[in-house]
């Protein structure tokens, strides 16, 4: 059984998953939804599926890159809610996350962004398929550098998508905010590769992969 949990942008996601396979998932969005609604809807689906924390084998949890404050919020969340317990925890690459919820074919390229400060983007890009290949590493770069490395046919997934150029939009497929949802990292958690993108790690080492503001500031902005 897998607890899952998506905080990366202004969207609020706990999924579960049980035993046959089935696949739960409480959601909502909004400016500062996270601190209100994270364990609300942990509660609400462990006593609507009938379980306890210590009865997961693994929690993962969306570990950036994205907002700050999602992020560690999330991070706080889960220390608390598996301190004491031997559950698996996997902190899992928010961008690989977002292509697993593209219509993509097996060896697409699915690019997967977040909306970041000013003119720029969080940007990863892959081959899809099963498994899975990274095409380049996670990165913040000009929207306008990132439209140059789009054709014809791509897939386009997560936030910011109308930012881009008209002419650009019309030639991919584009997913928007519907796309983000912690049902993607328990796809992500059943690819062949998946421990190229979810790493296990502890409580005390569980922190999340964000740039910072002076970061930001720092990239040719």
């Amino acid at each position: 059984m897998i607890l899952a949990y998506e905080t990366s942008t202004n969207i609020c996601s706990v999924a579960f998953q049980d035993k046959e396979g089935n696949v739960f998932e409480k959601k909502t969005q909004g400016r500062g939804v996270h601190s209100d609604h994270l364990f609300l809807f942990t509660q609400q689906l462990m006593e609507e599926n009938n379980f306890k924390i210590e009865n997961l084998d693994s929690v993962l949890v969306s570990n950036g890159p994205g907002s700050y404050t999602g992020l560690r919020i999330a991070a706080s969340a889960i220390k608390g809610i598996l301190f004491g317990k031997d559950v698996n925890l996997f902190a899992c690459n928010t961008l690989a996350s977002l292509a697993m919820n593209s219509e993509a074919s097996s060896g697409d390229i699915v690019h997967t962004i977040i909306d970041a400060r000013r003119t720029h983007f969080y940007v990863q890009s892959f081959q899809f398929g099963n498994p899975m290949d990274a095409q380049t590493d996670a990165e913040l770069i000009e929207i306008s550098d990132f439209e140059q490395t789009i054709k014809p046919g791509d897939h386009i997934v997560g936030t910011g998508i109308s930012r881009l150029e008209q002419g650009v939009i019309k030639k991919v497929n584009t997913y928007k905010e519907e796309a983000i949802t912690a049902k993607s990292l328990i796809k992500l958690f059943s690819l062949k590769n998946f421990d190229d993108f979810c790493i296990k790690t502890d409580l005390e080492a569980l922190n999340p992969n964000y740039i910072s503001s002076s970061q930001v500031n720092n990239s040719n902005v």
